[in-house]
């Protein structure tokens, strides 16, 4: 059954407040325990399908208890995924990982992560025989939906267009209680830049993809963009930081500091619900900026520098995964995942079992909520 988000859960009727001051002195008087009454299974469910995302999941951040971290791994020339808990890795000495099927595993697939919003995760697979297979996921109740294919506008024989230039974002428009996914195709011909750039939006509410115009047509370094106060973000060869807002569909670009241009490596990512920059300095340390204001560029902030470590191979910082309530920063350094503690400025590595080299990672929070609205054909499919 597709939750209903917008129903307001029926509220018990409002008792009449006793007028007698000795039926509280008996009530307290007593040394005893009201047994709490007990709900059957099935209406429980009913009531969590009747809540709205949001309540749901804002009660399982402090403690990560509901928290997943899913990473991509590549192990004897086969990439996959695991997936761990997210508190065993923040809190317990040792963690375990554990194999991951996911919709549309075939040998020789080439699977990626696009992002996670409300315990949807969205793939992006890249076939053997041609383009990507989009998928929407929820490990947790074992449902996806395989989006429909898109079609782009090749109508000369001169054009071409390269497989590994293709950008895809994942979003949830809150306006219009839709999740959607942004696809940027860039067109060639055979010269070194793109003539031009197919921009697409797929709905899940429509389960259809639509063309949108207005792109810069910049070649953009991220395949997956960050979605940050309902925009998605992406970061060009230029190191320009382009953005495109879902209520309006309008392009635009995120000022930046200067100081931007001056490091060796630039990463987006998302620390906390702020956009987040990661300038490497190769082999020495790390700047993590953040906007906390997506409108303002006097609102970069520098939170903290982390040093590189002493390592013998030299791998550089992704965008930090978290950070713990105790102020730790969970990160992948690498293949590798650490701790970075702030006030003693020390790293630790963490260890997990079962473990592979992680080439991306991704934060999913356990729900209900299903990759398709009622009505869809694919309701009753399982991953």
């Amino acid at each position: 059954m597709e939750s209903k988000e917008d129903e307001a859960i029926p509220q018990h009727p409002k008792r009449s407040k006793p007028t007698d001051p000795l039926h509280f002195e008996s009530i307290s008087s007593r040394n005893t325990v009201l047994p709490m009454p007990s709900l059957p299974a099935e209406l429980i469910t009913e009531i969590l399908l009747r809540l709205p995302v949001k309540s749901l999941l804002k009660f399982s951040y402090k403690d990560y208890s509901h928290h997943g971290l899913m990473f991509k791994v590549a192990s004897t020339a086969i990439l996959g995924f695991k997936v761990c808990s997210l508190r065993a890795l923040l809190y317990h000495p040792l963690t375990e990982a554990f194999d991951l099927d996911y919709p549309g595993k075939n040998l020789g697939d080439h699977p990626r992560l696009v992002g996670s919003i409300n315990g949807l995760i969205c793939l992006a697979i890249r076939l053997l025989q041609g383009f990507d297979d989009l998928y929407l996921w929820n490990p947790s109740i074992r449902k996806y939906k395989k989006l429909p294919s898109y079609t782009l506008n090749l109508n000369r024989r001169n054009w071409e267009v390269r497989l590994s230039d293709f950008n895809f974002g994942f979003a949830f428009d809150e306006f219009q209680d839709d999740y959607k996914v942004v696809g940027i195709f860039p067109v060639y011909t055979y010269t070194d830049s793109p003539c031009r750039v197919e921009v697409k939006i797929y709905s899940l509410r429509s389960n259809s993809w639509r063309r949108i115009g207005d792109f810069q047509g910049r070649e953009l370094l991220d395949h997956s963009a960050k979605f940050v106060n309902g925009k998605l973000h992406w970061l060009d060869r230029g190191r320009n930081i382009i953005s495109i807002d879902l209520a309006d569909e309008k392009w635009a670009e995120v000022e930046q500091p200067s100081c931007f241009k001056g490091c060796g490596w630039l990463k987006l990512g998302v620390f906390g619900s702020d956009l987040s920059v990661f300038c490497n300095y190769p082999w020495t340390h790390v700047d993590v900026w953040v906007m906390k204001d997506n409108r303002i560029k006097e609102s970069w902030t520098k939170m903290f520098t982390i040093n590189f470590p002493e390592v013998p191979m030299r791998y550089i910082f992704c965008p930090p995964i978290l950070m713990s309530n105790e102020g730790e920063i969970l990160l992948q350094f690498g293949p590798l995942f650490m701790k970075y503690n702030r006030k003693d400025d020390s790293i630790r590595y963490l260890d997990v079992t079962n473990f592979a080299p992680c080439l991306e990672a991704e934060i999913y929070v356990k729900s209900l909520v299903c990759p398709f609205y009622s009505g869809d054909p694919e309701f009753n499919n399982g991953g």
